[in-house]
């Protein structure tokens, strides 16, 4: 039997008033709502390394936050993330296929890829800043360089630039030297490989002479002693090297670091929106999970609202483009 027009509105007043409740903790009719099935986080890059490892801590704890869903990860590595970034821009748009965002396919990747067949920022809707996960200047074991001035300074007496390792053109590890040298008037020349891994072997091999990984890739190596670290890409001294100084104490202004966190596609359902960032807030800032990340990865746990997860990425790619475009920055 059809409902009278009046009945109508008013159970479509009551929907609207239960989604409008799915940001709030503890509300029975949001952990109802969503997720009803499975959900897909798509990670930019291959099974390993840190978002990988960040994506399956997530995952592990999702069903306790999300009425017994499952978070299923999967790895679609290559391009420089924009790979994952096209699939899950095409994705429809019903909480069924998220990405753990980065920087390249999220916010940058049209810069360095001026014919990508989507918008980095315009292609998804922002859900959650997850953390940030601080990078660090390292040299190898037998360069005579002490401090970031030491480094420098070599730059400077170097006709042909510096060597460094970057895990690949647009990374955060490669844009944060590359920022280093325009702000200090130096030249670096850039050695890409395919992973953190390749990386360090190159380091420790001898290849190259300094980079700037991520705090989790670099400390097993700064413990042994195979390389050191000289300055930290964050504003302030980071937890896990409490005597490395930031590279802002020698250039003011500078910062660096590895972000991820969490977006949908464009479209996604304003309800869809404030569940998952209830529950992905909730996962993250579980005493469980903070802990593994902070210990693990040495991450700086983030949270908020997807307007300032939204905000932020603006700001990246404000912060980007210029390096990008001085040092005529391209993938191929």
């Amino acid at each position: 039997m059809s409902q009278p027009p009046t009945r109508r509105r008013l159970l479509a007043g009551t929907a609207g008033t239960l989604g409008a409740g799915l940001a709030l903790p503890g509300d029975a009719g949001a952990q109802a709502a969503w997720p009803d099935r499975s959900v897909r986080l798509i990670v930019p890059f291959g099974p390993g390394g840190a978002v990988d490892t960040l994506s399956r801590t997530v995952a592990n704890a999702f069903p306790a936050h999300a009425n017994g869903q499952t978070l299923v990860v999967e790895n679609r590595g290559g391009a420089g993330g924009t790979i994952a970034g096209a699939f899950v821009a095409q994705a429809r748009p019903d909480g069924a296929t998220l990405m753990m965002a980065d920087l390249g396919a999220n916010a940058i990747g049209k810069e360095l890829q001026p014919g990508l067949t989507y918008d980095p920022v315009r292609a998804f809707t922002p859900i959650v800043h997850l953390v940030n996960l601080p990078i660090v200047l390292i040299v190898r074991e037998g360069v005579p360089v002490r401090d970031l001035a030491g480094l420098l300074d070599r730059a400077r007496r170097s006709g042909d630039g510096v060597p460094y390792a970057s895990p690949g053109v647009g990374h955060p590890s490669h844009l944060g030297v590359e920022m280093l040298a325009r702000m200090a008037g130096v030249r670096f020349t850039a050695v890409h490989y395919r992973s953190g891994a390749d990386v360090m072997r190159s380091l420790i091999q001898g290849e190259t002479e300094f980079s700037m990984p991520s705090v989790s890739t670099a400390m097993p190596f700064i413990r042994e002693g195979k390389v050191r670290p000289i300055a930290v890409g964050a504003p302030r001294p980071v937890p896990a090297l409490p005597d490395t100084p930031p590279v802002a104490a020698t250039l003011s202004g500078f910062e660096a670091t590895t972000w991820h966190g969490v977006v949908g596609p464009a479209g996604l359902p304003a309800e869809i929106v404030a569940a998952a960032n209830r529950i992905f807030n909730a996962i993250i800032t579980s005493p469980e999970v903070r802990e593994t990340v902070q210990r693990v990865q040495a991450a700086e746990v983030v949270g908020g609202t997807p307007e300032a997860f939204a905000a932020f990425i603006r700001r990246e790619v404000e912060k980007w483009t210029p390096v990008i475009r001085a040092g005529g920055i391209r993938a191929d």
